[in-house]
């Protein structure tokens, strides 16, 4: 019998670590190929990890709720000599991944480039999207950060190591939890993780930062007690840290849509017909809220400590509820650069990979702003927390007819117009009144003029 050593697969160019959740195999169970052997999570999607052969679980080397590195050896396995080679290496990435509870969108890969790489800093340093977040959430410096020793591959900082780094920070005298212990800039190394091997032991479970509560909560004995899931936690730790960041300041106004619902009335048959799928209003609001962004490129960036992070790229994230109740951010890439069209089918590819629960974790990385759509849930505007690093994030609210006065060469009159609040809440650290306001009255702008004899 030949070992096999199963590693973590890259799932994303930007994903650099995963959270063991589940594992569906003990050691002793054969696996046949293809076969699903673990759950795995990165910041916010839920994935399978298949078997790229068939064989016996021999040992899994990570515990639940551990954190392993692209690359890392996960588990080994016992396969037949025609199999693999003794000890083989590989990595799964060329398998589809299965994920879980995710409403993405398919970016259409012949249009759009795909997300940058994890950057280097300092001495060669390597930092994940996630680790390079939190650090500017938190108000890390890059000269802080690159002091943060790495327990990941290659010394990578990863993110348990700079949650615990905050935790020492605010407890120095507490025990140290991280990779690594500091004292008055010097470094004592913990003893190296145990070679992976068949009779390794499993690297020991990190905890997820608890969401913090300062209030105490009384229970009478009939109220039940419903643990948070792991994405609920995230999404909790997530909002709390936006509003701790952010000065959220919110702006309104109020468009008369009425020439682009009439719009929409009259070619939604014939682009059903031609394109084999619908229009919805969601793709028009992404291309005007594309359009005011490059009109005002300020509301386009984000905060690295007292520097303004200018985006070149123009990525739109769609907030979406899932039947869970939980919530994910979608991201199309460079949606400036797409069709009206293109738009559409991107936005309905979103709706048909939520009822499939199939996404790849790229899918919610880089977004450069964010859109969400309260008015599917009968809602007329919201104040809704922005979605770090991002500075704004606008709320559409339900359509509905109203009695408005219109203007006219022949004087004012009354008439029933289709109505909806734009809702803008912004980062008040880098965006001002003037700013913000002037372009969300820019993104109404974009569909009260909408060009009734336009044709996609």
């Amino acid at each position: 019998m030949a070992t096999y050593n199963l590693q973590l697969p890259r799932m994303g160019e930007s994903v650099s670590e995963a959270t063991i959740v589940k594992w569906l195999k003990q050691p002793g169970d054969r696996i046949e190929e293809d076969e699903s052997i673990l759950e795995v999570a990165t910041d916010k999607v839920d994935s399978d990890v298949p078997s790229p052969v068939s064989g016996t679980l021999k040992a899994q080397l990570f515990t639940e709720n551990s954190v392993a590195q692209v690359g890392d050896v996960i588990a080994t396995l016992e396969v037949d000599e025609a199999d693999g080679n003794e000890t083989s290496d590989a990595t799964a990435a060329a398998a589809p991944v299965e994920v879980e509870e995710i409403p993405g969108v398919d970016q259409l890969a012949n249009q759009l480039p795909s997300s940058p790489s994890p950057s280097k800093e300092g001495a060669g340093k390597f930092y994940s999207p996630l680790v390079r977040n939190i650090a500017a959430e938190e108000g890390i410096s890059s000269q802080e950060l690159d002091s943060i020793p790495g327990t990941g591959n290659e010394g990578r900082v990863t993110k348990q190591d700079i949650l615990d780094y905050l935790a020492w920070k605010k407890n120095p005298d507490g025990p140290a939890t991280f990779g690594t212990l500091i004292r008055s800039e010097v470094i004592v190394s913990q003893p190296p993780p145990l070679e992976n091997s068949g009779n390794a032991a499993p690297k020991q479970p990190i905890n997820e930062t608890p969401v913090e509560t300062s209030a105490i909560v009384s229970m009478s004995p009939q109220d039940e007690i419903i643990e948070m899931d792991r994405m609920r936690r995230l999404i909790a730790d997530h909002m709390v840290k936006s509003v701790h960041t952010s000065p959220h300041v919110c702006s309104f106004v109020e468009a008369d849509v009425t020439n682009l619902v009439n719009w929409r009335n009259k070619i939604k048959g014939a682009y059903e017909k031609r394109e084999g799928e619908k229009i919805t209003f969601t793709p028009i609001f992404i291309e005007a809220v594309s359009k005011a962004l490059r009109d005002f490129p300020m509301v386009n960036v984000s905060v690295n400590g007292t520097q303004i992070i200018k985006k070149r790229n123009i990525n739109i994230g769609m907030a979406a509820a899932l039947p869970s109740g939980n919530l994910i951010v979608p991201v199309i890439k460079n949606a400036d650069q797409l069709s009206l069209v293109g738009l559409g089918k991107a936005v309905n590819d979103l709706a048909n990979r939520a009822r499939n629960n199939k996404l790849l974790p790229d899918d919610t990385q880089g977004g450069t702003f964010t859109l969400t759509n309260i008015g599917a849930f009968g809602n007329i505007m919201g104040t809704p927390i922005i979605n770090q690093p991002q500075v704004a994030i606008l709320a559409v609210g339900t359509i509905t007819k109203k009695p408005a006065v219109i203007e006219t060469e022949y004087g004012d009159m009354i008439g029933i117009r289709h109505m909806m609040y734009l809702s803008l809440s912004y980062d008040h650290r880098v965006v001002d009144g003037a700013l913000g306001g002037r372009f969300v009255k820019r993104v109404a702008d974009y569909l009260e003029n909408w060009d009734v004899n336009r044709e996609v």
